[in-house]
C-alpha cells in the first residue's frame, strides 16, 4: 500500500471491524466515506442531478450510470455474441 492509511482501511476487512456508526439507525461502516453515503438515506439528500432530465441521484456513480440511459453508451460486451 502506498499509504498507511489505506493499508488499515484494507485491514477491516479482515478484521470486521466497522468503527463509522450511523446515529440515526445504528447501522455501521468500514468507511467513513460509506456512512455519509447512507446518512444521505435518512436525509433524502440527492445532490447529483441529471442535466438530462433533472433525476436526482445520491451518489455520483448512479448518476453516472443512469446518464447511459440518454447517450445510449453500453461499456460491457457479451464475449460469446
Amino acid at each position: 500500500f502506498t499509504q498507511k492509511s489505506n493499508l488499515f482501511r484494507h485491514q477491516r476487512s479482515h478484521s470486521g471491524e466497522k468503527p463509522y456508526q450511523c446515529s440515526q439507525c445504528g447501522k455501521r461502516f468500514t468507511q467513513n466515506s460509506g456512512l455519509l453515503i447512507h446518512e444521505r438515506t435518512h436525509t433524502r439528500e440527492t445532490p447529483y442531478q441529471c442535466s438530462q432530465c433533472g433525476k436526482r441521484f445520491i451518489q455520483n456513480s448512479k448518476l453516472l450510470i443512469h446518464e447511459r440511459t440518454h447517450t445510449g453508451e453500453k461499456p460491457y460486451q457479451c464475449s460469446q455474441c
